[in-house]
């Protein structure tokens, strides 16, 4: 599955740097299926250390929700990750992101099984995606 036809209608390659020492990424080709997010550059699609990539069959079903259905409904929400406690969100279309905490970062549980979105009057808050989200209440129990 491909999205970005709109900024790339064909992609025949993804690069990436050399060597990880210098941000590249190794993936198995013609092996596993994976999730590959980037940038573009002058007509070449990036993707890197930096960047999310995961094998398909890794990706947890909230991710995999999240990224059909979720995701975007975030699109005007900021996330700060959180390094120390304590952490605070200073406007209110942030989400603080705790996973940093425990050192997990990208794999922790925050990560995931939540989804950022932007609810009533802007404010964003983390939402784990059992119940079809809710615009009118803002959850400040969720992380």
């Amino acid at each position: 599955m491909y999205r970005g036809f709109q900024i790339m209608p064909h992609v025949q390659y993804i690069y990436t740097e050399a060597s990880e020492s210098l941000c590249g990424v190794k993936l198995e080709v013609n092996k596993y299926q994976y999730l590959i997010t980037g940038r573009v550059y002058e007509g070449k699609v990036y993707t890197g250390l930096c960047n999310w990539y995961e094998k398909w069959d890794r990706l947890t079903l909230s991710q995999r929700k999240g990224l059909n259905h979720r995701y975007h409904l975030g699109c005007g929400c900021k996330i700060r990750p959180c390094y120390y406690v304590p952490c605070f969100a200073t406007s209110k279309n942030e989400c603080i992101w705790t996973d940093m905490l425990s050192s997990f970062g990208h794999s922790g549980y925050q990560a995931k099984h939540y989804a950022c979105i932007q609810r009533t009057e802007g404010y964003c808050s983390w939402y784990t995606g059992w119940a079809p989200p809710d615009k009118t209440i803002i959850n400040a129990t969720d992380p």
